[in-house]
């Protein structure tokens, strides 16, 4: 059950360390939910100061606390590797 394909970014600080990890872990639960999403790792600056064209945001709690205001949705995760944590929140808002 294919679905309309939709931006998500994940993010972290330098944008190649958390955000890669867990970009990795949304690619995996994105296909066990069969969504058809482009994932990028960006930095939380990428998010801040430049034009959103994500329609899910994806972070920790540390990094969420910056993207106040971010016109997208965040998701805001407390283990990036607890997949079950990540598939109920992915289904949510985009399964």
């Amino acid at each position: 059950m294919l679905r309309l394909e939709v931006l998500i970014y994940t993010v972290c600080g330098a944008g190649i360390g958390t955000s890669v990890l867990l970009k990795a872990n949304v690619d995996k639960v994105l296909s066990r939910l069969e969504v058809e999403a482009e994932v990028r790792a960006v930095t939380v600056d990428h998010v801040v100061t430049g034009e959103i064209e994500a329609q899910v945001v994806i972070a920790t709690q540390e990094v969420a606390d910056l993207l106040t205001g971010v016109a997208s949705e965040v998701i805001v995760v407390k283990n990036i590797f607890d997949l079950a944590e990540l598939e109920e929140k992915l289904f949510v808002s985009v399964g």
